[in-house]
């Protein structure tokens, strides 16, 4: 797999690397077949929550996943104006709720 780039609600250009798509199907085996999804939630999520280490949480809901009707969750790191990476992405049955929204569609 190639690396790929998807630009963030703020614009960022956000990298998908090969090495993090393994590890991200390797701890999150239930997205493995998830990727364009993944990418998607990145390019067009629902709501954006900021984590709890400067990362932002992109999620978007789906109604049928391999998991039945779950939220996927996409991790990621703006570096700087002109780069970003994604960290994780994983299924969950509803996003946090404790978390601050830091943009809303």
């Amino acid at each position: 797999m190639p690396m790929i780039v998807v630009r963030s609600r703020n614009d960022v250009p956000i990298r998908l690397t090969a090495e993090r798509w393994e590890h991200i199907i390797r701890r999150h085996p239930e997205v493995a077949g998830q990727r364009e999804r993944v990418l998607g939630t990145l390019g067009e999520p629902e709501v954006i929550q900021r984590g709890d280490s400067g990362e932002l949480l992109a999620v978007r809901h789906y109604p049928e996943t391999p998991l039945t009707s779950k939220f996927l969750v996409v991790a990621y790191r703006e570096v700087s104006p002109e780069d970003g990476f994604i960290l994780t992405a994983y299924l969950t049955s509803r996003p946090s709720l404790r978390r601050a929204i830091a943009w809303k569609r």
